[in-house]
């Protein structure tokens, strides 16, 4: 009678697992935390908004003369579009603040990339630099009532003079901001800094507002003082 043979044992390594929870996986965090890719807050009817935009390390300040002129003219091209318009802007050294109004969260998230690209376009094109040049998602804030669209336009509009020192600032005699869209606010409480208009000569880089929140509505709670010091 025939031996039956002896299967011999391999001892083979654990099968690779794709897929699930393991420690150590994913994109490591770099020097700044990034934004949660959450999404947007939903909204059904034109509302204004505060957004922010930050730009990556070694990018040239933005509030570089040649790269203000640069933006203003990007921006007096495509300030409205359907169901998007920017209303106002601050430029900052390495930030910039808008004040938009979107028909809804759809048409907001197509507006805020034509904006952001227009800015990186201009950013590059007077620094003759390639690349990326926001160092993350923009940050959102919905605003739904006159008073936090007064708060917000007061923040946005002043903000060069909210980066000073505070005596600094208090001591530093009211002008308009040249990187922003103060030279075409209306609701200055000191007629002589009201211009409305620009200087005459440069197209209006912002749209007027068409939502009641931001023609009318802010307005409850006071016109604006060029030489406040917002918080």
């Amino acid at each position: 009678m025939a031996r039956r043979s002896r299967q011999l044992d391999f001892a083979l390594p654990a099968p690779r697992r794709w897929g699930g929870r393991r420690d150590g996986a994913g994109r490591k965090p770099g020097p700044t935390r990034s934004l949660p890719h959450a999404s947007r807050e939903d909204f059904s009817t034109p509302l204004p908004a505060h957004v922010t935009l930050r730009v990556r390390p070694g990018i040239p300040s933005l509030r570089t003369i040649p790269i203000v002129r640069a933006i203003e003219r990007s921006f007096a091209d495509a300030c409205a579009r359907s169901g998007f318009r920017l209303v106002h802007y601050s430029l900052q050294g390495n930030h910039a603040h808008l004040i938009v109004e979107a028909r809804d969260r759809h048409a907001l998230g197509r507006g805020m990339k034509a904006i952001a690209g227009r800015i990186a376009r201009a950013v590059n094109c007077v620094a003759r630099r390639r690349g990326k040049v926001f160092a993350d998602r923009y940050h959102l804030r919905l605003l739904p009532t006159p008073r936090e669209v007064h708060r917000a336009i007061r923040y946005v509009l002043l903000n060069a003079r909210h980066h000073l020192a505070a005596a600094v600032a208090r001591r530093t005699p009211a002008c308009l901001d040249p990187a922003s869209s103060a030279r075409w606010f209306d609701g200055w409480n000191k007629m002589s800094l009201a211009h409305g208009d620009g200087d005459g000569h440069t197209r209006s880089p912002v749209a007027r507002a068409r939502t009641w929140l931001l023609r009318f509505g802010w307005r409850r709670h006071g016109l604006l003082d060029p030489a406040d010091v917002p918080g």
